[in-house]
């Protein structure tokens, strides 16, 4: 995971919305996707690429930042 720790992390909040939020209109396929998967019409192929494709740097961000705080902890005590 020091790849994760090496990406600059201004660029990984900046992919995470843009690809989060892309199309901007008519709605956020993060969204639709994700709504999709609570309601179970998650069921297309295309529609897994989907969520994972725009959710992916999400996730990525979400680690890093996690990382961020446990490293920060540790190296604090």
């Amino acid at each position: 995971m020091n790849w994760l720790d090496e990406f600059p992390l201004p660029m990984l909040v900046m992919i995470s919305l843009m690809l989060g939020l892309a199309p901007f209109s008519p709605e956020p396929h993060l969204v639709e996707k994700l709504r999709m998967l609570t309601q179970g019409t998650l069921q297309k192929p295309m529609d897994i690429f989907d969520l994972f494709l725009h959710a992916t740097p999400s996730v990525l961000l979400l680690i890093r930042l996690v990382r961020v705080e446990f490293k920060g902890g540790s190296s604090s005590h």
